[in-house]
């Protein structure tokens, strides 16, 4: 049976009150045998957190991490930095870094290798925007997006995350079926690449995630977690999302 896992991306969002409210709250709350929990806030509050969320065993993940190793490379954030101050997962591809940042996939198979070089488990997300799923091209997209960025990937280190751009923030979600059917996609064409892993791995789901849609989507045979934004920065709706989690 794969772990189910809940990464917590907070993006530019959050404070140090947070990280103490949070860190306080799981400090009484016993789900880590269950479930793995990992929290993303910004970079700059990761050593913070290092140090309040140690006693809860939840982990820690940067939210993104540089393709280089180091250099000249103005305020970027290495994946053996990330790994030195105590984070075991870094997100790597999310469509707002895409979309926004201009992220390619050739970019982002060069953070894929620095990340599993830097000893952190990358999260590498992939999905379709609004368009591509009108157009029948998702799985086409997808697949794109999991051949250029794992061409060199250790499957035994890695996690993925099914992220429909059309459900990021907009409160819409692919429905329960809608996102088993792309997360089975995904691991069949893991099974091809590494049969091995294609069992093992974990697969996550995030797209508008909630307290009150999490088990539904938990419950799909191929849905292993999620990756949770804006419901991540409420403690109590992270809280239920988890102990979703720890119920399947």
């Amino acid at each position: 049976m794969r772990q189910t896992l809940v990464i917590a991306n907070w993006k530019l969002n959050g404070n140090t009150a947070l990280l103490k409210t949070m860190a306080e709250h799981f400090h009484h709350v016993d789900i880590q045998e269950q479930v793995d929990v990992v929290i993303c806030p910004p970079a700059v509050y990761l050593k913070t957190a290092a140090v309040l969320f140690e006693p809860t065993g939840i982990k820690l993940g940067g939210q993104n991490c540089s393709e280089h190793g180091s250099g000249a490379f103005t305020g970027e954030i290495s994946a053996e930095m990330l790994s030195d101050i105590g984070c075991s997962y870094v997100i790597i591809g999310h469509s707002e870094r895409r979309a926004i940042f201009a992220e390619s996939n050739e970019m982002i198979a060069g953070k894929i290798k620095q990340a599993q070089k830097g000893k952190l488990c990358p999260v590498l997300c992939v999905g379709e925007t609004l368009a591509e799923r009108e157009a029948n091209d998702v799985e086409s997209v997808i697949r794109e997006q999991l051949e250029t960025a794992l061409v060199d990937a250790d499957f035994d280190n890695l996690v993925i995350a099914y992220e429909p751009v059309w459900a990021i923030g907009t409160g819409k979600t692919a429905t329960p079926e809608q996102a088993q059917e792309v997360h089975k996609m995904i691991r069949d064409w893991v099974a091809k690449k590494a049969p091995e892993s294609a069992q093992k791995i974990q697969i996550l789901y995030g797209g508008s995630v909630k307290a009150d849609n999490a088990s539904t989507l938990f419950h799909q045979a191929d849905i292993d977690g999620g990756l949770i934004g804006g419901a991540s920065l409420d403690t109590e709706q992270f809280d239920a999302i988890c102990k979703a989690a720890k119920d399947i």
